[in-house]
């Protein structure tokens, strides 16, 4: 009883050191009656914590880096040319300098943007969070990805990203572990026409945006929680999580550690951190979530 009210309370503080900072917990129209899918996740890129709203608290961050685990909230990330692209400018939220095992960063592309290939025998993950890109192949032809669309492309798949107007992007990409003679396919998607996946034990609405087969040793969920709803398994594990806050806010447990998060925030989760959500708010809360899987926790040491 003494704990649950102590948690109680520290909800609390953290509710109130969200009112402080000016985050609006006003009621809102729920999540699926966003007005455009162009908009859809505008928090992302339009944050309510931006460097703008923080201008009169100098040295303020919500960031915070440790051995198991990170936050990166939207004030301190630091935009930067990315190797190959051509009118984008990227942000590196996880990377190998971490402790992590892949690399997710958001990409800011600009008008006639291009971009570059991954190196030697890494895959990659893009999923659309603003505007709308153009996916060029060699083979599989040309696609036009618009707001919650994603394309998976395996390693040494040749391609090209671009867009004639602007776009914001999210990109994960991992050194592909190979296994047997099976290779992962080219796949591209949008999020709506996913099956929802059954959890069982859990409330959260799940959908895997990558097949669950042995050839893919990574997979992508958007998972959605309505407000008041929150993980039951207070997960520990193996896995490393990569995950960008798509909509809506909430707290996060990490280790001993309970964070205050809202869209725009990237979380990394090392292996065996403890980790736990609740959705706060008036709002469903969305995020984005990479996990390695499919292969032997050794695999990450030969």
């Amino acid at each position: 009883m003494v704990r649950f009210v102590v948690l109680l309370c520290s909800i609390g503080v953290l509710i109130q050191a969200f009112g402080a900072v000016g985050l609006d917990f006003q009621c809102e129209a729920p999540f699926e009656s966003h007005l455009g899918l162009s908009n859809l996740y505008a928090k992302v890129t339009e944050p309510t914590l931006a460097p703008f709203h923080l201008r009169d608290l100098p040295g303020f961050t919500r960031s915070v880096y440790k051995r198991d685990h990170a936050v990166i909230s939207p004030e301190s990330q630091v935009f930067s040319a990315l190797p190959g692209w051509a009118m984008t400018l990227g942000a590196y939220l996880i990377s190998p300098a971490m402790g992590s095992d892949f690399s997710m960063y958001i990409a800011n592309m600009k008008e006639n943007a291009t971009s570059g290939l991954p190196l030697d025998g890494i895959e990659r993950f893009v999923f659309v969070v603003k505007g709308e890109i153009i996916l060029s192949t060699s083979y599989e032809g040309t696609f036009t990805l618009h707001v919650d669309w994603f394309a998976y492309l395996p390693p040494n798949f040749k391609h090209f990203l671009s867009c004639t107007s602007s776009a914001t992007i999210v990109v994960f990409e991992r050194r592909y572990y190979k296994l047997q003679d099976k290779a992962p396919d080219f796949i591209v998607g949008a999020t709506d026409k996913q099956p929802v996946v059954e959890a069982p034990g859990e409330v959260f609405v799940l959908r895997k945006l990558l097949p669950a087969s042995i050839e893919y040793d990574f997979n992508v969920h958007v998972m959605d929680f309505k407000p008041g709803e929150y993980l039951n398994v207070k997960e520990v594990h193996y896995n490393q999580h990569g995950l960008l806050l798509l909509e809506g806010h909430g707290i996060y447990r990490l280790g001993d550690n309970w964070y205050p998060v809202q869209a725009g925030d990237a979380i990394w989760m090392g292996p065996f951190v403890p980790q736990w959500f609740g959705a706060l708010g008036q709002t469903t809360s969305r995020y984005l979530l990479y996990k390695d899987v499919n292969r032997d926790p050794f695999v990450s040491y030969i």
